[in-house]
């Protein structure tokens, strides 16, 4: 029951954020003369839009595999912490690797809000339900992008791709609501000028980094009192 109730959750709202996103991709694969099968992968295996554009960005360019990969590598490095801080709610043993593959922005950031309500036993199969539902829709959503490319382009296409963004950050300004959620994002936006300053391999990394830790610090701190 927890994994079909998280499967319907998926199919909302989020469903709606990813298949923008992941259909402004499968266009974007095709316009830069890509088959299918290169985008599909890219989107299931990757799973990341950033690191996606990378490699759509570098597959082309001189020097081979090794710099795309590691630029993809590099753009979502974000998904260590993530997965360091979903871990816990998830129980202990090996059947949580099961959940590897689906942590991507969208599942992390709703798992953070359902998965503290739910019972233990439960936890890992809402997550299973609501990650596996998004990779799905991702899937699709290149496919179908990549065979109506013609018609997403320019601004339309721009859009589309900030729309998962977008929907992330209205998660986020819902948690402000809350202590820890007030902090992550004030201290993010205190680290935010670091992405502006340092050069653009490191600064937005450096930027994640430096927010994250701060709101850490704050927390403690005020746990300490």
């Amino acid at each position: 029951m927890t994994f079909r109730t998280a499967c319907r959750e998926a199919l909302g709202a989020p469903a709606l954020a990813m298949a923008a996103t992941f259909l402004a991709f499968g266009a974007a694969v095709q316009a830069a003369g890509l088959g299918l099968g290169w985008g599909l992968a890219a989107a299931l295996l990757v799973y990341g839009m950033p690191g996606q554009m990378v490699l759509v960005a570098a597959v082309n360019l001189p020097g081979g595999a090794l710099p795309a990969v590691l630029g993809a590598a590099t753009a979502n490095a974000r998904f260590l912490p993530m997965a360091v801080a979903l871990s816990p709610w998830l129980g202990g043993g090996p059947r949580r690797w099961w959940a590897l593959p689906f942590i991507a922005v969208t599942p992390w950031a709703m798992a953070m809000r359902r998965l503290p309500g739910l019972a233990e036993g439960q936890r890992l199969a809402w997550f299973l339900g609501f990650g596996l539902t998004s990779w799905l829709v991702a899937g699709c959503a290149t496919i179908l992008g990549h065979a109506i490319a013609p018609l997403l382009q320019g601004p339309v296409l721009a859009l589309m791709l900030l729309v998962n963004p977008l929907y992330f950050t209205l998660i986020l300004a819902h948690e402000v609501r809350v202590p820890p959620g007030r902090r992550a994002v004030i201290a993010g936006c205190c680290a935010a000028p670091l992405a502006l300053l340092l050069p653009a391999a490191w600064g937005l990394l450096a930027a994640g980094l430096l927010g994250g830790t701060l709101a850490f610090l704050w927390g403690e701190r005020r746990g300490r009192r």
